[in-house]
C-alpha cells in the first residue's frame, strides 16, 4: 500500500534531510538568536553553491563554529581560521570563514546598540511576499537590498541582497511557501503570532 506524499513546494529534492528542512524549518520564525545567526552565516556560505550541500554539512558547521554562539565566534583568531580552512567537513573558503568571524563581532555591536538581534531582524519582515510579474518568487527584493545595505553599513560581510532574501525566506520574514504547499498555512499562522505587537520598518 503506497503512502501519498503531502503537496510541497517544488524546490526540495527527495533527500530526507532536505524534505525535513522544508517541512519543519524553512519559513518558520525562530526566537533563538544563535539559530538566527546560523541562518545568516550559512546563507553566506551557500553563495555559489546548492543549499543541500550546506544543509548536509550543517552538523559539522555547528561543531566547529561553537553552535553559532556569536559571542564565542567573535573571539576566533588566525589560528582558528587556519583550523577551519583545514576542515573538510565544511566549506573551506577563507573569505566566508573570515566574514563569519567578522559578522559575529558585528552581531555583538548590533545587540549592544539595538538590544536584541531577533527583534532587530524582525523589523524587516514583510506583511505579504513580493512576486514577479509572472507570479514567480524573486531572487532579491527592494526590502532584501535595504537589509543588506544596512548590515553592510554596520560592517557585515558576505551578505548581499540575494543572500539577504534567502535569509528572509528561511527565517519567515516572508512566507514564500507555495499557496498549495501543505505547510503554507502553518507558517502563516506562526508568522502572524510572531509579528503580533511588532512594528515593521517602513518601506524605503
Amino acid at each position: 500500500m503506497s503512502t501519498t506524499e503531502p503537496l510541497r513546494c517544488g524546490w526540495p529534492t527527495a533527500n530526507e534531510t532536505y524534505l525535513e528542512y522544508h517541512d519543519a524549518e524553512w519559513g518558520r520564525p525562530t526566537t533563538d538568536e544563535h539559530r538566527l545567526f546560523e541562518k545568516i552565516c550559512l546563507e553566506g556560505f551557500q553563495s555559489g553553491l546548492s543549499w543541500i550541500t550546506i544543509l548536509l554539512k550543517r552538523p559539522r558547521f555547528r561543531e566547529v563554529f561553537a553552535d553559532f554562539d556569536y559571542r564565542t565566534v567573535a573571539d576566533f583568531g588566525p589560528d582558528d581560521v587556519e583550523r577551519l580552512l583545514g576542515d573538510v567537513g565544511i566549506i573551506r573558503h577563507r573569505g566566508k570563514i573570515e566574514a563569519t568571524i567578522n559578522n559575529a563581532q558585528r552581531a555583538i555591536e548590533l545587540v549592544e546598540a539595538e538590544g536584541s538581534l531577533v527583534d532587530w531582524v524582525w523589523q524587516w519582515a514583510v506583511e505579504s511576499p513580493d512576486r514577479e510579474s509572472d507570479g514567480g518568487i524573486p531572487a532579491k527584493t527592494e526590502r532584501s537590498a535595504a537589509l543588506a545595505k544596512e548590515l553592510k553599513r554596520r560592517g557585515w560581510k558576505f551578505f548581499g541582497p540575494t543572500t539577504a532574501y534567502a535569509f528572509m525566506q528561511s527565517e519567515g520574514l516572508t512566507n514564500d511557501h507555495d499557496a498549495t504547499c501543505f505547510v503554507h498555512d502553518a507558517c502563516t499562522a506562526e508568522r502572524t503570532k510572531f509579528l503580533a505587537g511588532r512594528t515593521l520598518r517602513p518601506a524605503d
